[in-house]
């Protein structure tokens, strides 16, 4: 995959972002049929407590295995307490699997959670998964991507044996569905079984499938998948696509261990990347694409009022949940300025696709190329803000009011990880979320003339 010839910027700040076990607010949604086991200390038990506590009456799927002082100096039997709590989530919810969810403190005491599920899923009846989602990932979006990742070893394996009696026809969305996630099933290969990597909410994911299949490609599955009898089969000759762009490491271990084939595309946020996403897959699959472009057209049309009101806007990324390329490439296509893209980890060539898309979109808008920066220091971006002005800043929540009080109206960014922003129909959603804040002040440009430049934001 080619990497793109873009000056890239390096900073040493630190990562201002939520812990990466707060996937688990939107995984335990989408995989209906599972239940996740955050195991860790009293300190990720008061941060699941806040940030998902709005769900406590709604009784989630997911739970805390606090870890105490005995536990950590091996004075207990670890393998013994979480047998007990897996039991009791067997009789009181009877998953069809259970994902441990691993914390900072495990990898520290060094605990062997793998060994110890691979025993006890067979003691007890119950698939256990291991995901290590904890702080030594950038951002907190890439808890996902470790869950994922960890999802991939258990979804049926494809052999290559070609069997006439099997073959994939228009609607084989049940095609590849096994009972048994260790069976190894037969079927004829076609070029255009697909499967879609990225959980998204079911009304959002039914777009996504339905492109392909107005372009006659066929979309085998999902991971994640709503149940987990329902894990897509794997292995060569099935294509595989993103649509987020923080699944690189989800994308290796495909390629890797499962022989897979990547589509390296852009991702479906806005009309442009829509587009885009599914002329990338056409064209790797050997298929001419329909009527993409008159739709992108329509979708620009019916966007002209929110056009309006941010063209000509400038925009600021602080960096957060690795979703910023993709946002300010639209951003772009809408007409805004942006100054900078703030990200906290940047995998170039997962989202080589994604970046030559921006590339294109300024020279075409005949707008500058934003700066990226990569793991940027925040005390720095503030200094750049000062002297750059910006309508609009992207920010992590911890930076928000700070920036609102000096004048600089801001959108969170965790809003666009829970919001609906893929596919064609969404635009408008992703357009609202960012017109919101600029009409609190209609017309009004930020000014930092009446704070001493001296002044440190304390955050």
């Amino acid at each position: 995959m080619k990497i793109i010839d873009t000056a890239f910027e390096c900073e040493t700040g630190s990562y201002h972002t939520f812990c990466p076990i707060s996937c688990v607010a939107w995984l335990y949604q989408k995989i209906e049929d599972s239940f996740f086991l955050v195991i860790g200390t009293k300190t990720r038990g008061y941060f699941l407590q806040n940030a998902l506590g709005v769900t406590i009456f709604a009784e989630p799927r997911y739970a805390m295995a606090e870890l105490e002082e005995a536990d950590i100096s091996a004075q207990l039997n670890d393998r013994e307490e979480s047998k007990e709590i897996c039991i009791q989530i067997r009789r009181d919810r009877n998953p069809s699997v259970i994902i441990w969810i691993g914390t900072c403190t495990t990898e520290i005491i060094k605990m062997d959670l793998e060994g110890m599920a691979s025993k006890l899923e067979k003691e007890i009846g119950i698939p256990i998964i291991v995901a290590r989602a904890n702080g030594s990932d950038y951002a907190f979006t890439q808890g996902e991507d470790t869950a994922l990742a960890a999802m991939v070893h258990r979804c049926p394996v494809i052999d290559m044996a070609i069997s006439k009696n099997e073959v994939c026809t228009g609607d084989c969305d049940n095609s590849y569905k096994s009972k048994d996630q260790s069976q190894i099933k037969t079927y004829k290969l076609e070029t255009h079984n697909l499967v879609l990597l990225g959980s998204l909410p079911s009304n959002v994911a039914s777009q996504p499938n339905s492109e392909p299949k107005r372009q006659n490609i066929c979309v085998t599955g999902w991971l994640p998948s709503h149940r987990y009898a329902e894990l897509p089969s794997l292995g060569e000759g099935i294509y595989v696509c993103g649509v987020n762009p923080f699944l690189s490491r989800t994308a290796t271990i495909l390629m890797r261990r499962r022989k897979c084939r990547l589509i390296g595309a852009p991702f479906p946020i806005g009309p442009d990347g829509t587009r885009a996403w599914m002329e990338r897959i056409c064209d790797v699959l050997g298929m001419k694409p329909k009527g993409l472009k008159e739709k992108e057209e329509q979708i620009w049309k019916n966007l002209s009022k929110y056009i309006k009101i941010i063209g000509g806007k400038s925009v600021f990324s602080m960096g957060d949940n690795l979703l910023e390329i993709s946002l300010a490439r639209f951003s772009v296509r809408c007409g805004m300025i942006v100054y900078e893209i703030g990200i906290p980890y940047l995998d170039k060539r997962y989202q080589a696709a994604e970046l030559s898309l921006l590339k294109t979109t300024c020279e075409v808008m005949n707008i500058p190329m934003p700066r990226i920066v990569e793991k940027p220091d925040n005390y720095n971006q503030v200094q750049r803000m000062h002297e750059l002005e910006p309508d609009l800043a992207f920010t992590g929540m911890a930076h928000a009011n700070p920036l609102e009080a000096r004048g600089i109206d801001t959108k969170w960014s965790v809003e666009f990880t829970f919001a609906q922003i893929h596919g064609f129909a969404n635009a408008a959603d992703v357009l609202e979320s960012v017109t919101r804040p600029l009409m609190r002040n209609p017309g009004s440009i930020p000014s930092w003339n009446n704070l001493s430049k001296q002044e440190p934001l304390h955050c």
